[in-house]
């Protein structure tokens, strides 16, 4: 196979320094309103709007684009009961028992509990599941790379996604999750990443004050 039917050049159409700069400065003004939110409307979400969503995601880069990512979408009342329940079950172990007192003080300030009602009251579930390894058409096994990061990528750009349509997410992370690849049916290889409760916010929803990290505390240039 030659390299001609390998790659193909890229339609790169330069950017005016000017408009560079307006769009960057755009997208962090964008971005910088999104909030973290957990009391959701029941209101419904088109969906075309969440496969747009997804399909953003899925362009992210993975190691030799192996995409080894799969999203599950969960509309239906009685799973995401379920999902719910199991988080549940999960998590109030970790509360009670498993965090220690040093990660439940951190929590305190965001309100936090082990009762996760958004798992019910949001229309749309995306389940963010990881591809360890890919299985073939005779049983056999191949490899995936990087899948970490690959699968972290694709699910800020996800976020990203969901903020711009408009829509609220939270990123839950329930420990452990393999009741996740139970309910959803997923495969031995295929584990869950995150779990992001999509939709519009409850009216008058209220979120905590919390601040960023200025510039100079994350950002480092030309280290000596």
């Amino acid at each position: 196979m030659d390299i001609q039917s390998r790659f193909e050049l890229l339609p790169f159409v330069e950017v005016p320094a000017e408009e560079q700069l307006e769009k960057s400065r755009q997208f962090y003004e964008l971005l910088k309103k999104r909030r973290s939110v957990r009391h959701f409307s029941n209101r419904p979400v088109a969906d075309i709007v969440i496969q747009n969503i997804i399909a953003t995601a899925a362009t992210a880069p993975s190691g030799a684009n192996k995409q080894p990512w799969r999203f599950v979408v969960i509309t239906d009342s009685e799973l995401k009961k379920n999902i719910r329940v199991a988080a549940e079950k999960v998590e109030k172990i970790n509360y009670e028992r498993r965090f220690p007192q040093q990660w439940l003080d951190d929590l305190k300030p965001l309100g936090t509990s082990f009762s996760k009602p958004f798992l019910e009251d949001a229309p749309v579930l995306i389940i963010v599941f990881k591809i360890d390894y890919e299985v073939n058409e005779d049983g056999g096994k191949s490899k995936n790379y990087y899948v970490n990061e690959s699968v972290g990528i694709a699910t800020g750009m996800l976020i990203a996604a969901i903020h711009n349509a408009g829509l609220v997410t939270v990123t839950h992370t329930p420990s452990p999750m393999k009741f996740l690849q139970d309910i959803c049916k997923r495969s031995s290889n295929e584990k869950p990443f995150m779990l992001l409760p999509v939709g519009y916010p409850a009216e008058d929803v209220i979120v905590p004050k919390l601040s960023k990290k200025e510039m100079a505390e994350y950002l480092v240039v030309n280290p000596d």
